[in-house]
């Protein structure tokens, strides 16, 4: 299903929903503290993506395999 629906409207989504979040804790009186807190717990898997989709590929388990020599030099 999260290959038909864009990667922008899925983000706008994500962020409209932490806002929603942050705005219903600052209208049950909840302390800065807090509404900062869950902003900051919401922000941050997006940036975690952000951070890990611009490094290179992760290898394969294949790749890996592949790089370790043997003992006896087959590798």
């Amino acid at each position: 299903m999260l290959k038909t629906v864009s990667r922008t409207w899925l983000l706008g989504a994500w962020f409209a929903g932490v806002a929603l979040i942050v705005a219903w804790s600052i209208a049950a009186s909840a302390t800065v503290s807090t509404s900062a807190l869950l902003l900051v717990i919401g922000v941050a898997p997006v940036v975690v993506m952000v951070i890990l989709g611009t490094g290179a590929a992760s290898p394969t388990v294949a790749e890996i395999l592949h790089s370790v020599n043997a003992p006896d030099g087959r590798g």
